[in-house]
């Protein structure tokens, strides 16, 4: 992947429903340069598919929780495995004792391990710690 590839995936994720032409004038290149960019991204298992985004109130019964992980290895690959997972809202680098940080955002308390479970199963995450969001004291 390159820049462009990095900069249509950035404008993708803030809204997955921008119109080609839109993100094409975005990063100054061709609507064409657009759609085959984005179909070799879907044919690759970059982008593995599109998504809804929920306001955090408009659904109270949905789980989420946080995740850290520790990473040894090559961290683009992991970072590209957890992009692909359904269960990750959003993925954060971070410093300090653990690598990243994964916002999971799931129905159910068995889903949410079946995501840890293929979470800790990606080549490259060495350590994890998942803590369950009770409830939201500040927003």
């Amino acid at each position: 992947m390159d820049d462009l590839d990095h900069r249509l995936i950035a404008l993708l994720r803030r809204n997955a429903r921008t119109p080609v032409a839109d993100l094409a004038k975005a990063l100054g290149v061709a609507r064409g340069t657009v759609t085959n960019r984005m179909a070799r991204l879907e044919r690759d298992g970059v982008i593995t598919g599109y998504t809804l985004r929920l306001r955090p109130d408009a659904a109270p019964d949905e789980i989420c929780a946080w995740t850290s992980l520790a990473v040894e290895g090559n961290q683009h690959r992991v970072i590209r495995a957890l992009l692909g997972e359904p269960g990750v809202a959003t993925l954060h680098d971070t410093n300090g004792r653990w690598d990243l940080l994964a916002e999971l955002r799931v129905g159910s308390l068995a889903e949410l391990s079946t995501v840890l479970e293929r979470i800790r199963g990606i080549e490259g995450i060495s350590a994890s710690e998942t803590s369950v969001h009770l409830q939201t004291l500040r927003g």
